[in-house]
């Protein structure tokens, strides 16, 4: 627990019942706190100590917020706006970041006419020069009611799809979205061209230029988003503009250059087997060998080991690349996998679970690992031998194409 929290939660000491105390709305008493807010009176010093109190403070409600603990969180904010309220200009230049956490509390509980009141006195709060910090927490405030009113444009979108376009009220209902679409536009455009991470804020703004047309628009927004290099790697981004392009549907190779951009930042990624399915399309041979590759990548990560659709994928590119001539593409790909991969899908506990789970999974796993380490490895064989029969047929032609294709038979 840091200093702040042990202080804060001692019990009361003679001396503290003898100092004015600051209390919240449900009574908390906040001793140390005031005893902080009397040491910025005499000047010196002692206002440096007041800046590390009220960071100190700050913190304290932020994580309390995390914790999801509202109420306490709520007694910390009352207060602490009590004591910006009755201070000086450094407390005053700090308020607007108190309004903002406490909006974001007040949005968390569903309460936003209070949480857009909220936002409209910390965007009007004004003390002193103005510091390019200050300049983006008022575009973040600005954002957030931007936020807001994308929620009210996008449920006056939801009451205009089940009217008729002839009707008077499809007019006066899409005349009322059109003015919270200009103003959502304002508190958004802002914010979205800081560099930063803003997700919900550019998915909304995008939503809105999508809706009215202006696809151009839409697209340039992403585009910047994905690749200006002053903004963080954000993988985010490229799902959003792969997203939009298929929507507008791209060429295939506009496709492949926006996914193969998500593939090395997050190779796991569930969208990594569509980009597979596109490279398999494609007639380049080096998007063959990147489809490859690219399965090898999803099944390195323990959260994909069950995904049957992949082990599915590699099996038959396993095999098309061998019948293919490219037994280098797979080599290059096993040489640093035949290691740990054995181990990591191939156990004999692995075959044994797998069967019990998923036993069309298992066929997969199987085949694979008969192509790759042969028909005598624990794997495949436990798998061949079961007598199943439904799946007999399958396990016979599983056999029959690790007979013709291994990596290990000697004739390949």
């Amino acid at each position: 627990m840091s200093d702040f929290s042990e202080e804060l939660l001692r019990p009361m000491t003679g001396d503290d019942l003898g100092e004015t105390r600051v209390l919240s709305g449900t009574g908390m008493c906040f001793p140390w706190l005031q005893k902080q807010i009397q040491s910025v009176v005499t000047g010196g010093k002692k206002e440096k100590d007041f800046a590390q109190t009220t960071g100190a403070c700050l913190s304290f409600i932020q994580e309390a917020l995390l914790k999801h603990q509202w109420q306490q969180a709520a007694e910390y904010m009352h207060s602490y706006v009590q004591i910006l309220e009755d201070s000086d200009s450094f407390k005053r230049q700090a308020a607007p970041e108190i309004s903002l956490q406490h909006a974001l509390y007040l949005l968390h509980h569903g309460m936003f006419d209070d949480a857009n009141r909220n936002l409209s006195q910390a965007e009007t709060w004004r003390y002193g020069e103005k510091s390019s910090s200050q300049e983006v927490l008022i575009n973040l405030i600005q954002a957030y009611k931007g936020l807001l009113q994308y929620y009210t444009w996008s449920k006056k979108k939801m009451e205009l799809s089940q009217l008729d376009e002839d009707d008077y009220a499809y007019n006066t209902a899409s005349q009322s979205m059109l003015n919270h679409s200009w103003k959502t536009s304002i508190n958004l455009c802002a914010l979205i061209q800081i560099p930063g991470v803003w997700d919900p804020f550019v998915k909304s703004y995008v939503d809105m230029l999508e809706f009215y047309g202006d696809r151009d628009g839409a697209r340039e927004v992403l585009t910047n988003y994905a690749y200006d290099e002053k903004f963080p790697s954000n993988p985010n981004a490229h799902i959003y503009l792969y997203n939009f392009l298929k929507r507008e549907k791209a060429p295939r190779e506009k496709l492949i250059s926006v996914l193969k951009i998500l593939y090395q930042i997050v190779p796991s990624h569930k969208l990594m087997l569509e980009f597979h399915r596109l490279l398999r399309k494609s007639e380049k041979e080096e998007h063959h060998k990147l489809g490859l590759e690219v399965l090898f990548g999803v099944l390195d990560f323990a959260g994909c080991t069950k995904n049957i659709t992949a082990w599915k994928y590699l099996a038959n590119h396993l095999r098309q690349t061998l019948m293919g001539n490219h037994l280098d593409w797979l080599q290059e790909e096993w040489n640093s996998r035949k290691n740990w991969w054995p181990g990591f899908h191939f156990s004999y506990f692995w075959a044994k679970s797998d069967w019990k789970e998923d036993k069309a999974l298992a066929c997969e796993k199987a085949l694979v690992a008969g192509i790759l380490l042969g028909k005598g490895y624990r794997y495949f064989r436990y798998i061949s031998k079961q007598d199943h029969q439904v799946l007999k047929k399958k396990i016979k032609r599983m056999k029959k194409l690790v007979k013709k294709c291994s990596i290990v038979n000697p004739g390949l």
